[in-house]
């Protein structure tokens, strides 16, 4: 597999864990029952962005890892 290749591929599987990880620990403005005029009832309190990067890169590291094996290593 070329560098470009798994570039490609981690970049994937980031954005496929980062899609399961964002409703992790999520609680609305509803919820909380504090809803800021102007906004949406549903949007969330504290998003706790950063956190859910590194999580989902920490995430991300050993799927690549099991796909570049399989990729690589496994022979049909």
């Amino acid at each position: 597999m070329s560098i470009s290749g798994a570039l490609a591929l981690y970049f994937i599987i980031w954005w496929l864990t980062l899609f399961a990880i964002l409703p992790l620990g999520v609680r609305s403005q509803h919820e909380d029952g504090e809803v800021t005029d102007g906004t949406e009832p549903g949007a969330p309190m504290l998003p706790r962005m950063g956190r859910k990067v590194v999580l989902t890169t920490l995430a991300a590291i050993p799927v690549f890892a099991l796909a570049w094996v399989m990729i690589v290593y496994v022979e049909y």
